[in-house]
């Protein structure tokens, strides 16, 4: 009877284990960047994981109102960066409607909302504010983006029924540096911190992008240095990208806005099969597009899901 019982406990934990690392359905933004409309499908993309070829099952356009954006702002940034609220509201107002939109300002190492996902975009640009300016006020923005990506607002409506599922993009206002990792010097660009923000947002499937924005308390050119190679490493690991102007703040932040715009109406849900097994694998897209170059995770997790299987 003991035996029984223990082999039947050994096959149930067996078939349990091999359930767990068998191919499961995942899901990934790729986005597509070319001078000229094209639009992406199963015949001209390709996907590999853990530099396996990985069979696409569906590639979908994120439609506006399947999008969800995070405007995050860092709120140590010197009250200058006022110059740049007209441009931020004709943002948000001229979202394709659909859209929803979140504003917060990132603070103390977490983010402050003062807007929840709304497709009100008037109500969401009236709630713009000047940051408050005070150097080290957002601790580092990496700390306020694992802690918003992990528990990303939404999900459940009034009735306590889980929400449709939306493809999640952020957008950061901040100068990238990392006051917790020490100096701001080229040779220490090793931060744990930016690392564990990226792997955040890749497990939450969130590309991640960033307007370099100087003036929180840091001067010189090693911070500009600091802050944009962090930016750049954690839009090109998410799928996101990082947009500044030499080493100073941009007179203005519509033209890479714009870009962001542009981004969001070309990004497509990709669905393919991932072995269950691991945290993170890594991840290659690539495309037969002639002119055409694709923004894309460097790493997944197994069973990662943005929109709805199907859709």
């Amino acid at each position: 009877m003991v035996y029984r019982l223990l082999a039947a406990t050994v096959l149930a934990a067996a078939t349990f284990s091999f359930a767990q690392e068998g191919p499961v359905a995942t899901q990934s933004i790729v986005t597509v960047d070319s001078k000229s409309p094209q639009a992406l499908t199963t015949k001209n993309l390709t996907v590999k994981v853990n530099r396996r070829d990985a069979q696409l099952s569906s590639i979908v356009p994120v439609p506006a109102n399947g999008t969800q954006v995070a405007l995050l702002i860092d709120d140590g940034l010197r009250t200058s960066v006022g110059r740049q609220l007209p441009d931020l509201k004709n943002f948000i107002t001229s979202l394709p409607a659909g859209v929803e939109v979140f504003v917060g300002y990132m603070q103390n190492g977490r983010v402050v909302p003062a807007q929840d996902f709304t497709t009100d975009h008037a109500a969401a640009a009236a709630n713009l504010r000047l940051p408050m300016g005070s150097p080290g006020m957002s601790a580092s923005p990496y700390f306020c983006l694992s802690d918003f990506v992990k528990k990303w607002p939404g999900g459940l409506n009034a009735e306590g029924a889980m929400l449709k599922p939306k493809a999640r993009f952020v957008m950061m206002l901040t100068n990238g540096v990392d006051p917790y990792n020490g100096s701001t010097s080229m040779m220490n660009q090793n931060s744990p911190y930016v690392d564990a923000a990226i792997a955040d947002a890749q497990r939450a499937g969130v590309p991640v992008y960033s307007i370099y924005y100087g003036g929180t308390g840091f001067r010189g050119s090693s911070a500009s240095f600091s802050g944009q190679s962090y930016l750049l490493s954690v839009a090109q690991s998410t799928g996101g990208q990082a947009y500044y102007q030499g080493t100073g703040s941009p007179v203005s932040i519509t033209p890479f806005l714009k870009q962001f715009t542009k981004a969001l109406s070309e990004s497509y849900v990709a669905t393919f099969d991932v072995s269950g097994k691991g945290n993170l694998v890594d991840l290659k897209f690539e495309t037969s597009l002639k002119n055409a170059k694709l923004q894309t995770p460097q790493m997944v997790r197994p069973g990662t899901r943005i929109v709805p299987t199907g859709n």
